[in-house]
This record gives C-alpha cells, sequence and structure tokens, in this order.
C-alpha cells in the first residue's frame, strides 16, 4: 500500500482503524485475552505498567469498539469478566506482523 499509493479511501480506513486502537496499552489488552476471559486484575498484571485507571478507560473503549465483552456475573461481590470478541481476534494477523516488524525494528535500532 505504501509502495503503490493510495486514495483517500484507503486514508479514511487507516484513520478508523487507528482510532479504534490508538494508545500503547489496547493491543497489549487484547494479547492479554488472547488465552481466554480474564478479571480486571488479571489483565492489569498481564499488562506491565498500565494504571488501573487507564486500563479501565481503554476496556470501556474496546468493549465500545466490539473488540472485548464485558460479563457480570450474579456473585458477592460481582464478579465482571472481560474476553475477546471475534472482531476483537480478526485483528490476529496485524498483531503478528507487529510482532514481526518489532523484532526488525529493535534489530534495526538496537543492532541485536
Amino acid at each position: 500500500m505504501l509502495t503503490r499509493g493510495g486514495c483517500p479511501k484507503n486514508m479514511m480506513s487507516i484513520r478508523d482503524a487507528l482510532e479504534a486502537l490508538e494508545g500503547k496499552w489496547k493491543l497489549l489488552i487484547l494479547f492479554s485475552l488472547a488465552t481466554g476471559p480474564k478479571r480486571f486484575k488479571t489483565i492489569s498484571k498481564d499488562v506491565e505498567g498500565i494504571s488501573d485507571k487507564i486500563l479501565s478507560k481503554e476496556l470501556k473503549n474496546l468493549e465500545m469498539n466490539s473488540l472485548i465483552t464485558r460479563a457480570v456475573y450474579d456473585t458477592f461481590p460481582p464478579t465482571v469478566e472481560y474476553a475477546i470478541t471475534p472482531h476483537g481476534q480478526s485483528l490476529e494477523k496485524v498483531m503478528e506482523e507487529l510482532h514481526f516488524w518489532g523484532l526488525s525494528h529493535r534489530k534495526k535500532i538496537m543492532g541485536k
């Protein structure tokens, strides 16, 4: 796409994707949920460095974009679990490519 040029529609769809996934945490949260549903504190431990306030905000945004679901169970105290949706799982190839690009980038920048 970069080498062939693009049309304004390409830019619009890329902007939509970036708005849904913006920030440094959303893909890491989805990566955490890839192994199955998890509770808030488990996600917080998986995603090292994220504050509870930011995690809460990012979870709401991911849910709003249909990338995760939030299930509340009638227990005492209430149990809340988050799970990745099929729409969220559709990012598998994107995340895989980001992983490979990140490895290549690290090698180029750090010489490792």
